[in-house]
C-alpha cells in the first residue's frame, strides 16, 4: 500500500512464499474496508499447481492493519485463482469467483460484507482456465449485475444464479478488462486478445479500434521478395500475420495490407529463402502447415508418430528452421527432431528423445509432490520435455544444434546419426528454458545459446558462447542489467562481432562480442521483444514485440563502421549510402490519408530515395547560444555574467543558424539538389528524394 503517491510503500498482508494476492475490492463508501484474495501458486519449467492451502479471501476494515479470514459458505477444499468485487451500490454485497480443482468452481456471493457466504452457480471461466481470466466487474449502473472477463464475456443479471454470453459475432474472443461509463449506463468498453472494443447497447454489437498496434507477436521471420520484403509473425491468439516492411505507396502500410495466413494462436515461422510464396507456420502444440501465397491454400504438413509410438510432445511454440544449405529441407522439433527434405510432404526423425524425459506429476511444486487432484493447471499449456530451438551451422552442413525446455542442449556433427549432450553448464541454472541458439555465421565452431529461469524466479539474463561446439562455455551478458530476461540472439552476417539481442525491456546490440551492451532507444519502447531477424539484402533489424507489434531498424550497416574511437575521435561521420529504389509512389487515397479520418491506421514507409547516415560529436551552437550556456554555469555556481560587448551582440545578431546541407552531384560534378540535415550531437538520417531541385 501506498499512502504518498508511491513514494513509500508498506506490506498490509503477507503470506507464505508461494503466496500472492490475485485481487484487491475496496468498499466504494468507505475507503478503510478492502477485501483481498490470496493465491498460493507455483509455476516451473514442467507444470503449474494453480492453489493451495493459503488461497482465500481476507477482509480487513482498518485499512490493512488487521485481517479476517473468510470461510463461511465458501469451499474448504484447496482453491485456485480468485476474482473478487464489491457491489458499487450496496456495498456489503460481495461476489467472489472462485476456481477449484478439474476445472471446476463456481460464483458465490455474500449478503453481509463477507461474512458468509452462499454459492450462486458453477460457473467458471472456461477455455483456458482460470490462470489466464477470472476477474469481474459490477454494473454501477445495476444492482447484481456482474460480468466475468473469461472466453466469451459471460454477463449475470441476478447475482450470479444464471448467465448469459455478451458477444458479438465479430467480436474477438478471451477477454480481460471491463470498464464502465460513468452516466450511460448502455456504454461498455471491452478488452481482450482482439484488441479494444466499444458497445454503445450492453454488448448487442460492437465496434472495433483498427488504430491501435497492439498485436503480440512471439516469433518473427523475412523473405527477400523483390521489390519489398515481406514479414510474417506468429501472434497471441491472432493467427499467423503476414505483410509487407514497405509498400509503394504514399499511405503507407496500411492493415488492408496485411493478411492472417494460418489460425489460432501463432508461434514460429519461416519463410522459403528462394520461393517467398512458401510460408511455413505454426500454432500452438505442434500444428505445423505450408501457405502458398499465389493460391491461398493451408496444408497440414505436422509430423506424426511412427504405428505405436508414443506421443511426440511438442512444445506450444515448436521451432522451425529451414536449413541454410537446401530451401527444401526444413528442421521441426518435437521431444524428437525431425528432418523433410520435400518441403514438408514427407518426415523422418533424426534424432530419439533429446529431452530429460521426466514426468512433471512426480516432480515437485512448493517443495513437495503434489496430489493428482491438486489445481494443476496443464491443459492450455506446453507437454514437457521437448524442442525449443534449432540451429545448423551455415558453414558446416550437418553440424546442428538443439535446445530444450528442460536445459539440455544436443549437438550433432553428422546429421543426426550421433548426439552430444550438454546438461551442466558453469553458471546457468541446470533446468533453464533453452529460448534460442545460434550457430556462428562466421566460425564453425563456435555457437551461442540464450537460457530463461524466469519461472523459478530468476530474472538473470543468461547468454553463453562456445567456440568449441559446444563442449565449453562461458558467459557474455557483460554490462546486460541483472534483471533482464533474455529471449533472442543474432549475429551481423558480415561483421562477427556485432550482436543484437531480443530481451524483456526492449533492444540492444554490441559492437565488441558481448563485452559491453547498448540499448537501441530510437522509438523503441521499454517491452518485451520475443523474437528478431536481420534482413541481410536491406540489413534491417526486424523486431517482435510482445503487445505494441513490429519494429524495424532500416539498413544498420553503420553499425559496422562505429568503434569507441571513432566517435571520440571524428568531428562528423558520413556513413555508406545504400541503394536507392527508384519508382513512383502511388497515391492510392490522394494524399497520405485522403478523407478517411483521424482514425484511420498506417505505419510510416522507410524514407523514399536516397538516405544518407552521419554522426555528429558535438552540437553546432550558435554564438548566442554558446554564450547563453557558459553564462548558465557561471550563475550555478554564483557569479556575475560579464557582459559580452557591443560588437559581440551585433555579431551574434547578424549571424545565420549553423546548417548541414547534403549536396548531391551528378558525373560530371554538376548540383543536382541540396538536402538539409539536423545539426545536434548524435546520429541522425537525412533523405533524397532523387529529383532535381524545383
Amino acid at each position: 500500500k501506498t499512502t504518498d503517491g508511491g513514494k513509500s510503500w508498506q506490506q498490509i498482508l503477507a503470506k507464505g512464499p508461494y503466496t500472492g494476492v490475485t485481487d484487491v475490492a475496496f468498499d466504494p463508501r468507505n475507503p478503510d474496508v478492502l477485501y483481498a484474495a490470496t493465491h498460493q501458486r507455483h509455476r516451473t519449467v514442467w507444470a503449474l499447481v494453480n492453489g493451495g492451502p493459503e488461497t482465500g479471501i481476507y477482509k480487513s476494515a482498518d485499512a490493512g492493519k488487521n485481517w479476517q479470514e473468510l470461510k463461511s459458505g465458501l469451499p474448504g477444499e484447496d482453491k485456485g485463482k480468485i476474482g473478487l468485487a464489491v457491489s458499487p451500490i450496496k456495498s456489503n454485497v460481495v461476489y467472489a469467483s472462485i476456481e477449484l480443482a478439474g476445472r471446476k468452481g463456481g460464483f458465490w456471493r455474500s449478503a453481509d460484507g463477507g461474512q458468509s457466504w452462499s454459492k450462486m452457480s458453477d460457473y467458471i471461466s472456461g477455455g483456458t482456465g482460470a490462470h489466464y481470466y477470472q476477474e469481474i466487474y459490477c454494473d454501477p449502473h445495476r444492482f447484481d449485475v456482474v460480468y466475468q472477463a473469461n472466453v466469451r464475456l459471460g454477463r449475470t443479471e441476478d447475482g450470479g444464479k444464471t448467465w448469459e454470453t455478451v458477444e458479438s459475432r465479430w467480436k474477438h474472443v478471451d477477454n480481460h478488462a471491463v470498464v464502465f461509463h460513468p452516466t450511460d449506463p448502455d456504454f461498455l468498453l471491452v478488452g481482450c486478445d482482439g484488441g479494444l472494443y466499444r458497445s454503445f447497447d450492453r454488448g448487442r454489437t460492437f465496434g472495433y479500434f483498427a488504430n491501435l498496434p497492439l498485436t503480440q507477436f512471439y516469433k518473427v521471420d523475412v523473405d527477400y521478395d523483390e521489390p519489398f520484403y515481406h514479414l510474417v509473425g506468429g501472434t497471441q491468439d491472432n493467427a499467423t500475420q503476414y505483410g509487407p516492411s514497405r509498400t509503394g505507396n504514399v499511405c503507407g502500410i496500411r492493415n488492408m495490407d496485411w493478411q492472417a495466413i494460418i489460425g489460432g494462436d501463432g508461434h514460429d515461422c519461416a519463410i522459403d529463402p528462394e520461393n517467398p510464396n512458401i510460408i511455413y507456420g505454426e500454432s500452438q502444440k505442434g500444428y505445423l502447415r505450408r501457405f502458398d501465397r499465389l493460391t491461398g491454400e493451408s496444408i497440414d504438413i505436422r509430423p506424426r508418430p511412427a504405428s505405436g509410438e508414443d506421443d511426440l510432445r511438442f512444445n506450444w511454440d515448436s521451432p522451425i528452421l529451414i536449413s541454410p544449405h537446401s530451401h527444401r529441407r526444413l528442421y521441426y522439433g518435437s521431444r524428437k527432431l525431425h528432418r523433410s527434405d520435400d518441403g514438408g510432404d514427407s518426415w523422418r526423425a533424426v534424432s530419439g528423445d533429446l529431452s530429460r524425459n521426466r514426468d512433471r506429476y512426480k516432480l515437485k511444486h512448493m517443495e513437495r509432490v503434489w496430489s493428482t487432484d491438486a489445481v494443476y493447471d496443464t491443459g492450455a499449456m506446453s507437454q514437457y520435455g521437448n524442442i525449443t530451438s534449432i540451429s545448423e551451422s551455415p558453414l558446416r552442413e550437418g553440424l546442428i544444434y538443439v535446445g530444450t525446455d528442460d536445459g539440455l542442449i544436443q549437438v550433432t556433427e553428422d546429421g543426426g546419426k550421433k548426439w552430444r549432450k550438454v546438461e551442466r553448464i558453469y553458471g546457468v541454472p541446470e533446468e533453464a528454458f533453452v529460448n534460442d541458439i545460434k550457430a556462428d555465421r562466421h566460425d564453425a565452431d563456435t555457437v551461442y545459446a540464450v537460457l530463461d529461469n524466469h519461472k523459478t524466479g530468476d530474472f538473470k539474463p543468461y547468454l553463453i558462447r562456445s567456440e568449441d561446439r559446444g563442449r565449453t562455455w562461458h558467459s557474455i551478458t557483460g554490462d546486460l542489467p541483472e534483471r533482464q530476461i533474455l529471449w533472442r540472439f543474432a549475429q551481423d552476417h558480415e561483421r562477427s562481432d556485432l550482436y543484437f539481442l531480443g530481451a524483456e525491456f526492449g533492444l540492444y546490440f554490441s559492437l565488441d562480442g558481448g563485452g559491453k551492451w547498448i540499448q537501441l532507444k530510437g522509438n523503441v519502447p521499454t517491452i518485451s521483444f520475443r523474437d528478431i531477424e536481420i534482413q541481410r539484402r536491406e540489413n534491417d533489424l526486424v523486431g517482435a514485440s510482445f503487445g505494441r507489434s513490429f519494429f524495424v531498424l532500416d539498413d544498420y550497416s553503420f553499425l559496422r563502421e562505429i568503434t569507441a574511437d571513432t566517435l571520440n575521435d571524428e568531428e562528423f561521420i558520413l556513413f555508406g549510402v545504400g541503394k536507392a529504389l527508384l519508382y513512383v509512389p502511388a497515391r492510392a487515397l490522394g494524399s497520405e490519408k485522403g478523407s478517411q479520418g483521424d482514425g484511420f491506421f498506417t505505419a510510416p514507409n522507410p524514407p523514399f530515395g536516397a538516405v544518407f547516415t552521419y554522426y555528429v560529436r558535438d552540437s553546432l551552437k550558435t554564438l548566442k547560444q554558446s554564450r547563453r550556456e557558459k553564462e548558465a554555469d557561471i550563475k550555478k555556481e554564483g557569479g556575475d555574467n560579464p557582459y559580452p560587448g557591443w560588437d559581440a551582440l551585433k555579431a551574434e545578431g547578424r549571424e545565420e543558424s549553423p546548417a548541414i546541407t547534403f549536396v548531391i552531384t551528378d558525373a560530371g560534378g554538376n548540383v543536382v539538389n541540396r538536402v538539409g540535415g539536423e545539426t545536434s550531437a548524435g546520429f541522425h538520417r537525412a533523405s533524397w528524394n532523387l529529383r532535381y531541385s524545383s
